[in-house]
């Protein structure tokens, strides 16, 4: 018995005192049903009924109700005028024309039950909320998780335009949870005017409901935080239904980033001649090009201390180093980072800003012109840094003896000396190409080595395509103002197997293969298997071919005649039949042995791939 014959029967309406539950009916009171009976009759009372009842005429003219026992049971507890007062004076009842149809009616009361449109669901739990109503009542009511009332339940406050267009379908349920994010209920009607009967993306129906508003990947809400900016009376949105919140007040955000970063400012700059902050996520080149550049005094470990720090750097690459051992490891490296000294304070100074992520940066430290004489008295500046012109003097600085071209040689000579040293120690080699690879340096690389993009991800995605994760889930870390040196430190402290597992990683996502004959080599040693990797689906490859080629795929992989029943059958069908049904005999082995396939036919399937993917 389908669904639509109940759909079709014909409504009768009848008094309450002739309906009564049949005994066909599977839904009968007990004792532990009155408080569901009671919720749902106050149920009723607000939203109606909204799920009509089927019955049987009798011979004495009642009707004995086969499905929707429990509703009228519980409108049995509802007095005549709260009836009345929601249009239930009579109740509409669909009839069955003969006592078969009933029965078969009653036999499947759970699931011919129609299902409510979206916007109706979301108006009656809307008005039981108004009454009082908790979300679990509701839930359990309709027969739905407490996740999903909260969800309808957010929707149930949207303008009533936006639930009517909903019912008219002329906006999606995903279209009509965008407006609950809308600035203004004017905004969101001169939207919903705009977009009906339009297919807008969810990221654009966002876009023009939130005009003005900041999202909270925004690096000064990242900064700030989202509860200062609420306990300074900000106004945000919470999107119930994706991970997103929309501050409004971009003026208020401005203000408690320039408070922060002027708080955070003095801080840090305690102790310093000058400190600068800018509200920009970088210090331009063309600022601290007109600075002289001092460094850290580097510091020594003892070989105690040296000691003490490879074994708490071992403990937190096992993820068992406690807070106390943290600490005392984070001292160490303090201490083998270096410091300023305080004389480098008294005369240099530091930038302070918000990188892009949102964090708080100190670039430090350099010294301004008009304190560079006493920095080089101080020895803070010293060597070439003190040797060069006074920068942003107008007089031009003296002509040094040294030639270009003498001194890129002198610069070669340099060079040729670190490679000399380094090439005693291939392990620093491997260990940093690996963190070059790994770390996505860029202008800071150690090598002169660049790497280019070797296209390895479908436009399908991971559509029936499953590489090793460590190809695809390997982003390198953001190194922007990063120390190099102390990142580098903590990257060979977590092994040699770390260090060259890396290096494997990014290598094998640089290999292309080389010419024919490299390729085949190395093939023949890590014999590659494009199905290991790749299944053909429908969205991946079969939607993508005409429905000829799949005709004569399915014949060859089944070996079949032309004039087969099974291959005509298939022939008949739309393309994107052809393609499903071709995706289950790769992925399904239910599917392959209803077809009786042979041990060949299988391995022929396992195998397959399209032409010219060998």
């Amino acid at each position: 018995m389908k669904q639509s014959a109940i759909d079709k029967a014909p409504i009768q309406y009848f008094p309450l005192d002739r309906l009564y539950v049949s005994p066909m009916n599977p839904r009968t009171r007990t004792g532990s049903d009155w408080d569901g009976l009671r919720l749902l009759a106050e149920s009723i009372k607000v939203a109606g009924l909204i799920q009509n009842l089927a019955g049987h005429l009798d011979e004495d003219g009642k009707v004995g109700i086969v499905a929707g026992g429990r509703r009228l049971l519980a409108m049995t507890e509802l007095p005549a005028e709260d009836m009345a007062a929601i249009g239930l004076a009579e109740i509409p009842v669909r009839i069955a024309p003969d006592e078969a149809t009933a029965r078969a009616w009653a036999s499947i009361e759970n699931t011919a039950r129609e299902a409510l449109h979206p916007a109706d669901e979301i108006r009656a739990y809307g008005r039981m909320a108004d009454s009082g109503s908790t979300v679990p009542a509701i839930a359990r009511v309709f027969g739905q998780t407490e996740k999903h009332v909260y969800r309808r339940l957010a929707l149930a406050a949207l303008p009533v335009p936006v639930l009517d267009a909903l019912k008219a379908g002329e906006i999606t349920l995903g279209a009509a949870e965008c407006f609950t994010v809308a600035q203004s209920e004017a905004l969101a009607l001169d939207v919903l005017d705009r977009v009906r009967g339009e297919d807008y993306s969810v990221a654009r129906l966002k876009q023009m409901l939130q005009p003005d508003t900041i999202g909270k990947s925004d690096r000064r809400v990242a900064y700030v935080g989202l509860d200062a900016y609420e306990g300074a009376g900000g106004h945000l949105t919470r999107d119930l239904f994706a991970d997103q919140v929309f501050l409004a007040d971009a003026e208020l955000l401005d203000r408690l980033f320039a408070e922060k970063l002027a708080m955070d400012a003095e801080l840090l700059g305690h102790g310093w001649k000058w400190v600068e902050t800018t509200g920009d996520q970088y210090i331009a080149y063309e600022v601290t090009s007109k600075l002289d550049r001092i460094y850290r005094v580097e510091g020594d470990l003892t070989e105690e201390q040296a000691a003490r720090y490879d074994e708490l750097a071992e403990l937190a690459e096992g993820d068992v180093l406690d807070e106390a051992g943290q600490a005392e490891l984070d001292a160490l490296e303090a201490i083998n980072a270096g410091d300023f000294t305080a004389s480098q304070r008294d005369h240099a100074g530091l930038f302070i800003f918000v990188d892009r992520a949102g964090q708080l940066t100190v670039q430090a430290a350099y010294v301004r012109p008009e304190d560079r004489e006493a920095a080089i008295a101080a020895e803070v500046l010293t060597g070439h840094a003190a040797s060069r012109g006074q920068t942003g003097s107008t007089d031009a600085a003296p002509k040094s003896p040294i030639s270009n071209a003498l001194r890129d040689d002198l610069n070669r000579v340099a060079a040729g000396a670190r490679q000399h040293a380094v090439l005693r120690d291939p392990d620093l080699l491997i260990a940093l190409l690996a963190y070059q690879l790994s770390h996505d340096l860029h202008w800071q690389k150690p090598f002169g080595l660049s790497t280019e993009d070797v296209p390895n991800w479908p436009t399908t995605a991971a559509e029936g395509y499953a590489l090793d994760d460590r190809l695809t889930n390997g982003t390198p870390p953001d190194m922007y103002g990063k120390d190099l040196a102390k990142s580098f430190r903590a990257f060979r402290k977590k092994g040699e197997d770390h260090v060259r597992g890396e290096l494997a990683r990014f290598l094998a996502a640089q290999y292309r293969g080389g010419s024919d004959e490299l390729r085949a080599l190395v093939d023949k040693d890590a014999k590659p298997a494009i199905r290991e990797v790749w299944t053909p689906t429908a969205a991946n490859f079969f939607s993508r071919v005409g429905g000829p080629y799949l005709n004569e795929l399915w014949r060859d992989l089944l070996d079949l005649k032309d004039a087969h029943p099974t291959a005509t059958t298939f022939a008949k069908l739309k393309k994107g039949e052809k393609a499903e049904k071709l995706e289950k005999l790769f992925a399904d082995p239910s599917t392959r042995k209803a077809h009786g396939l042979t041990e060949a036919q299988e391995a022929r399937i396992a195998a397959w791939v399209p032409e010219g993917m060998e």
